[in-house]
């Protein structure tokens, strides 16, 4: 447990954000950041190369914060990962840039991480739509299904008080997610690899390897505009996920887990396509903005490039796989207790 002792310095936040031409939600997520109680915190904006004049508004409207300029755009992934090796907190926040706080939100969220054990070191906020505050974007950040795709937990769902007791999650949603710095010290940062999406599944896995816990932190509130800076259903998103999936579920899981994994894509794909057929799920929206028949060519470039790095990635598996602190049967245990059914993930938004 932390020594938060009355009267001992509040241990210091490094809040990361990066940006790529997200001014038009900079301004909340700034102003709400800075008006939170919590005494102790930086603020950290890396800018990926954005056009919009982002770098230089939160110079002249927020001087406190530390701006890193990117000359390009490096992903998401790459974009913390700078913010993350300047930092000086003993914790690190990472933040998108369409996000909103509660001004309580980081006091909260320290409440629970100084009563957490030693091996906890990352922390899942409650996250809210922006759109409709009353509904779910993720109560306590990822459930999983067996191909290693994410999506949040109550995803859509009213927000009733259902998800409002402190309990262990599997991993946090990196739009918001506490880490500590002992865990990416031990476990490294985001993959650069995956430039963008999958890259927070990527990191929660190697740490639940190497033996930490992820803890929910309700009374912790941030507010979310989905896919604010990505876009929602994009043939570049679905690129990215669906070569990022891979290459989490080939560096984390047990072999026995890979040999099953064609079954559980192909079983996906199938009901992707009653999806599409029948209007429902993320692939009938994607086609809303783009072609149907763009689907093809999407997935086949995205597992062509995920086999073009297949030999870096199996390098990086041995590493992980070496290291790792639990056994194939705990693994199969939190695959089973944070499981996402085939339906959930790919029929609901």
């Amino acid at each position: 447990m932390m020594d938060m002792a009355e009267g001992a310095p509040a241990p210091l936040i490094s809040v990361v954000v990066a940006n790529w031409n997200g001014m038009r939600f900079l301004e909340k997520c700034l102003a709400s950041v800075y008006g939170q109680g919590y005494p102790s915190f930086e603020v950290i904006l890396v800018d990926n190369g954005s056009t919009d004049g982002s770098a230089g508004f939160v110079k002249r409207n927020f001087p406190k914060a530390r701006v890193v300029e990117n000359r390009e755009n490096t992903g998401f992934a790459a974009g913390n990962n700078r913010g993350m090796e300047i930092a000086g907190g003993r914790f690190i926040l990472t933040l998108n840039n369409d996000t909103e706080l509660e001004g309580d939100f980081l006091e909260n969220l320290m409440k629970t991480a100084g009563a957490s054990d030693k091996k906890t070191g990352m922390w899942a906020p409650k996250i809210l739509s922006s759109e409709d505050r009353g509904v779910v974007d993720s109560a306590g950040g990822l459930l999983i299904y067996p191909d290693c795709l994410a999506k949040g937990r109550g995803r859509l769902e009213k927000d009733a008080g259902q998800y409002d007791g402190l309990k262990e999650v599997f991993v946090p949603s990196a739009c918001s997610a506490l880490y500590r710095k002992e865990l990416l010290d031990d476990v490294g940062l985001f993959d650069e690899d995956f430039f963008a999406y999958c890259e927070d599944t990527d990191l929660g896995l190697r740490a639940r390897l190497r033996g930490w816990k992820a803890q929910y932190v309700p009374s912790a509130i941030v507010y979310h505009y989905y896919s604010g800076t990505g876009g929602r259903y994009t043939p570049l998103k679905a690129y990215l996920v669906e070569r990022n999936h891979f290459w989490v579920a080939l560096k984390n899981l047990p072999p026995g887990y890979l040999l099953r994994l064609p079954f559980y894509t192909l079983l996906r794909y199938a009901v992707q396509v009653w999806g599409l057929i029948a209007g429902r799920g993320a692939a009938a929206r994607f086609t809303g903005e783009s072609s149907a028949w763009w689907l093809l060519p999407v997935l086949l470039r995205a597992y062509l490039d995920a086999l073009k790095k297949l030999p870096a990635m199996l390098l990086k598996r041995k590493e992980i796989q070496k290291r790792r602190a639990v056994t194939s049967r705990e693994v199969g245990e939190w695959l089973k207790r944070y499981r996402l059914g085939v339906t959930d993930l790919v029929l609901k938004d």
